[in-house]
């Protein structure tokens, strides 16, 4: 029965897939030419002077030939798909992984002490709500560096999901299981690494989750604010040149690598989740 709904559920999206593309080819089609033609439009060859979105057939062209050889190389505003995408993953990842760090044995604390739990929740509050983009100006005049920067934009919002979620789930671990390990006079540190852990697991990695998915939308933005590598400048780079095929082609390149890192979380999460 599942395999059913995951093939009909498939075949569904290929044919959504298709009619998309097909609207789009049409879309994108110029209009035919009319008979007459204004002094301006001879002058200028009878050329169609309104800016177009290019059709999937020019996306998908440019498309085989970024992906034929993504890490070339020929200059600092010339770089293949698969170097910018490299350097925008080493940053989120970089950032992501310095925010788990911090976050998840803060978030056991909070969980764990209802003391901590409200001494720290005013500050939480007044913080998660503000834009990581708005702490890069402050960044960059502190640290000085574009790259480190960027790093710890991403570090700033990849922390509050999983500092949020650690807390609530280690505070919400069954209690009877605790008191199984006080019975066995295990100390505070083996029951967080034995009991409260794997119980919180699951919701720890949910926060990841969406850590890193918000890492991955904010890095586009902060590498255009900041240039020089990254998908983010790739995208902004291609528009000030008017290659709308390229900002295309990098948005769907955006997406899959999102995707992915989406994905590779939620096979993590299936191997922690356990049924009580």
């Amino acid at each position: 029965m599942l395999q059913s709904i995951q093939f009909r559920s498939a075949m569904v999206s290929l044919v959504l897939l298709a009619l998309f593309l097909v609207f789009w080819e049409m879309a994108s089609q110029p209009p035919e030419a009319t008979a007459a033609q204004t002094e301006y439009e001879m002058l200028m060859g009878g050329a169609d002077q309104e800016a177009r979105v290019p059709p999937p057939t020019a996306v998908g062209s440019l498309a085989l030939k970024e992906l034929g050889n993504p890490f070339y190389d020929a200059g600092p505003n010339d770089k293949g798909i698969g170097i910018q995408l490299a350097y925008s993953l080493y940053r989120v990842l970089t950032g992501f992984f310095l925010a788990a760090i911090i976050a998840i044995p803060l978030g056991f604390m909070v969980g764990m002490s209802p003391l901590m739990q409200k001494a720290l929740d005013p500050f939480i509050q007044i913080l998660k709500p503000i834009s990581p983009l708005a702490w890069m100006p402050l960044a960059l005049f502190i640290i000085k560096d574009s790259e480190a920067s960027a790093i710890f934009v991403i570090f700033i919002c990849s922390i509050w999901p999983m500092l949020i979620n650690t807390a609530f789930g280690v505070a919400n671990v069954r209690q009877d299981w605790v008191n199984v390990a006080r019975t066995h006079e295990l100390g505070n540190f083996k029951t967080a690494a034995l009991v409260i852990l794997p119980a919180a697991a699951p919701t720890i990695i949910t926060g990841m989750r969406i850590s890193i998915g918000i890492a991955w939308l904010v890095i586009v933005a902060a590498e255009m604010l900041v240039g020089g590598t990254g998908i983010g400048y790739y995208v902004w780079n291609e528009w000030n040149n008017l290659d709308l095929s390229s900002v295309i082609f990098s948005i769907i390149m955006i997406g899959i690598v999102g995707m992915l890192l989406d994905m590779t979380l939620a096979w993590t999460s299936r191997l922690v989740a356990y049924e009580e």
